[in-house]
């Protein structure tokens, strides 16, 4: 007959806690060993000395840390019987040879959790199919329940595989989940870690809603009187139910990479703060008369309601069945409410109002949390364009279906463990840091201009793209697998790009690299099309990238090559422009290398500069600045008078100025006058109308110099063309070519104060 199964003592659990938690071993020895554990090559070091004694510390190995983190979740979420140490060993046969060691075994009062947990040390995420431990669990999975049920009785067991830094395809995932095994990785773990963070052993009930998804709850009465109606075309139910009991129904698909697999997740993460006061509030007796707002998952059939025999005009009364099982209730409005009850004294007696949908499609829940938040809670951008992945996806409209693939081309991009751009694309509600840089719009920008979908109307495909199988969802695997495999080679091929931040000189996987590297891959893809050597519609993502890879060698060639200055010209190019001086300049360098390269747009860029715009943009720049000496003085001249020099412009400006026109006038000799207000610099003037200040811009120059696409703008910021017409007469004053968009600048200018028809296209 087997031992009873060793379970930590409840009263150890919070000391537990706190030492599986720390990323350190720690031992305390006599101070005669101190030197003896300091010079055995294990890596302990000293960490507080007492009077006859020391403590000594080392850092847990990766398995160890998290094998313990994956413990100390269990235990904050409310499991109160925990495997006692790493050396747990179950029987499962008769046989003395016939034990299971178990990595991490917890019970609460229904549910067991035989967790097996794996780790990888390296840098890069490893590749697993379990195919061995999947086998194994089902040699030994019935003799390991029987053992089990002698202890826990009537419980439901649940084996789980939780896994750091692996990465586990979708196929395996399918495996795992087909052999009725839970499977977890670090970004549960950390989910679960937070929501514990802000509910405490309340945040059980999430872990439990995925583990156990549409399982009956054992003992759970879901009757409750309710009123049955239409709204939106949808039928809804009214009823109030005691948190205690909706608690163990209900599921918040918190936006996050936990709950990835599930599509649409919309609800932000639960704030502490405001669960705090949620819960202050209830427990003084407070309460909420508004409704939460839910969908019941019956598996599209509808519910049991026993309909009394009496109604109310348009509604029906009666007594509704709710599905007694784990994560049947989505949470779309209310979640701060409902989880303010989890620690009161009156979860169990106190009633909530819901209104409750059945089987509503995923993009209408998601809908409708958008049009609640839209008119409470602002749902933050990047939020909204995640989200509006998963709530176009089904859309019946082409074009909003070839949008949603973009952003969900880019979401995956930052969330798949498979993908070298995990940890740099910013999803959701993550905040943007040195690494964590790239926004969704890049990324889609990239995709779409790179014309991997294709242009769409809204209720038919005008012109397929190099990717596009027909719909979005024969789409998606193959477009993200070259991508992946395409970043892959650049992240290996620039490592010292790879390993800088935004704002340590780092500058290809920013938002402008981003997609201008999707862009030129775009252009890749076209070249091979039109030699016949691939054919991205038919062929796996790994033969195209095969094609790829020459090409995108030359670009790590020059890339490798840059100079720090011409490095440094690169993060210049900031703002909508970026991306396109990144490609251009991409474009150039693959050109040099392959001849026959001749992607879009290519030719008119270069073009553009073979100084075709210089004589016409030499014209307007010259009339433009007279217009602004002349104009600049005249107002001046007729607010101060006589005192028009030192009363509006600077000190410095006059200095510099007049040593200029003394030098030239030293040069022109007798007869010639030089006036130092005609030696100023073009920049120069801007400074002189922002002397005076707002009051003086406003009366002086706002209406005229300010352009109408800057009238929002701050004052200061309403002068700022004046940097963009500095650099462009720079341009011309050292022969270097001016651009088609330099040149349409030239002509607003030109334009905006009215100097006439000079200049082409005017």
């Amino acid at each position: 007959m087997s031992e009873p199964v060793e379970l930590l003592p409840i009263a150890q659990l919070r000391r537990e806690i706190t030492r599986k938690l720390d990323g350190y071993l720690r031992e305390k020895i006599p101070t005669v060993r101190q030197e003896e554990y300091e010079n055995n090559g294990e890596g302990w070091v000293l960490d507080k000395t007492l009077k006859y004694s020391v403590w000594m510390r080392k850092p847990k190995r990766h398995d160890v840390a998290f094998e313990d983190r994956v413990w100390a979740m269990c235990a904050r979420l409310g499991f109160n019987s925990l495997s006692l140490g790493r050396t747990l060993r179950l029987s499962y046969g008769k046989g003395d040879n016939e034990r299971k060691q178990v990595d991490v075994l917890a019970a609460d009062d229904e549910v067991v959790l035989v967790i097996e947990c794996k780790s990888s040390g390296g840098e890069q995420p490893r590749t697993e199919t379990f195919k061995t431990e999947i086998e194994a669990i089902q040699g030994y999975r019935a003799g390991l329940i029987g053992t089990l049920r002698k202890q826990f009785p009537g419980h439901k067991i649940k084996f789980a595989f939780i896994t750091n830094n692996i990465y586990v395809s979708k196929e395996t995932l399918a495996r795992i989940e087909a052999a009725d095994i839970a499977y977890l990785d670090e970004e549960a773990v950390n989910y679960y870690h937070e929501l514990a963070d802000h509910l405490g052993p309340a945040a059980k009930f999430q872990l439990l809603g995925n583990l156990f998804h549409g399982q009956k709850i054992a003992a759970m009465d879901a009757t409750v009187p309710a009123i049955r109606g239409k709204m939106g075309g949808y039928t809804y139910y009214s009823f109030a139910i005691e948190p205690e009991r909706l608690l163990k129904l209900a599921y918040v698909l918190h936006r996050n990479n936990a709950n990835m697999r599930w599509m649409p997740t919309y609800q932000r993460i639960i704030k502490r703060s405001r669960l705090k006061k949620v819960s202050e509030f209830v427990e003084s007796g407070g309460f909420f008369p508004n409704s939460l707002i839910i969908n019941v998952d019956n598996g599209c059939k509808p519910l049991r309601f026993d309909k009394s025999e009496k109604q109310s005009g348009s509604t029906t009364l009666g007594l509704l069945h709710l599905p007694p099982k784990y994560r049947s209730a989505y949470i779309i409005d209310g979640q701060h409410r409902l989880f303010g009850y989890a620690h009161s004294s009156r979860a169990h007696s106190e009633l909530v109002p819901v209104v409750a949908f059945v089987d509503m499609p995923g993009s209408k829940q998601l809908e409708m949390f958008m049009d609640i938040n839209e008119n409470q809670q602002a749902v933050p951008k990047n939020l909204r364009l995640t989200l509006k992945a998963d709530l176009e996806w089904e859309s019946s409209d082409k074009k909003r279906q070839a949008q949603a693939l973009k952003l969900k081309v880019a979401q995956l991009l930052g969330e798949q463990k498979s993908s070298p751009l995990r940890g740099r694309v910013i999803i959701g509600e993550e905040k943007a840091n040195e690494r964590l840089c790239i926004s969704l719009d890049a990324v889609s920008r990239g995709v779409d201009r790179g014309r991997f979908i294709g242009e769409f109307t809204s209720t038919e495909m005008r012109k397929p793209g190099s990717f596009y199988r027909g719909s979005i969802d024969t789409t998606l695997d193959p477009l993200i697998g070259f991508l992946e495999l395409s970043f892959a080679f650049m992240r290996d091929e620039l490592p010292s790009q790879w390993n800088k931040g935004r704002g340590e000189g780092g500058f290809v996987f920013t938002n402008a690299g981003a997609e201008a590297i999707l862009r030129l891959l775009g252009d890749f893809i076209d070249h091979l099309l039109q030699q016949g050597k691939a054919d991205p519609r038919q062929q796996a993502p790994s033969e195209v990238f095969v094609q790829v890879r020459p090409l995108l060698s030359h670009l790590v060639t020059y890339l490798n090559g840059l100079t720090p200055d011409e490095i440094a010209t690169f993060r210049t190019w900031l703002g909508a422009g970026g991306p396109t001086k990144y490609l251009r300049q991409f474009q150039s360098a693959i050109v040099e290398a392959v001849p026959d390269f001749e992607p879009e747009g290519y030719e008119e860029w270069k073009l553009n500069q073979e100084k075709q715009f210089n004589a016409d943009s030499y014209t307007m720049l010259n009339e433009i600045e007279t217009f602004l000496r002349q104009d600049i003085r005249r107002r001046l001249q007729d607010k101060h008078g006589s005192d028009w020099i030192r009363a509006g412009v600077p000190q410095a400006i006059y200095r510099d100025g007049s040593t200029r026109a003394a030098e030239k006038q030293y040069e022109a000799g007798p007869g010639v006058t030089v006036d130092w207000w005609e030696c100023l610099y073009l920049i120069d003037y801007q400074k002189v109308m922002q002397h005076g200040g707002n009051a003086v811009w406003l009366e002086l120059f706002d209406q005229t110099y300010t352009l109408p696409s800057d009238r929002k703008a701050a004052w200061r910021n309403k002068s700022g063309w004046f940097n963009e017409l500095n650099r462009t007469r720079n341009k011309v004053a050292h022969n270097e070519a001016v651009t088609e968009e330099e040149f349409g600048f030239l002509q607003t200018l030109h334009s905006h104060f009215d100097l006439g028809g000079t200049g082409r296209n005017n």
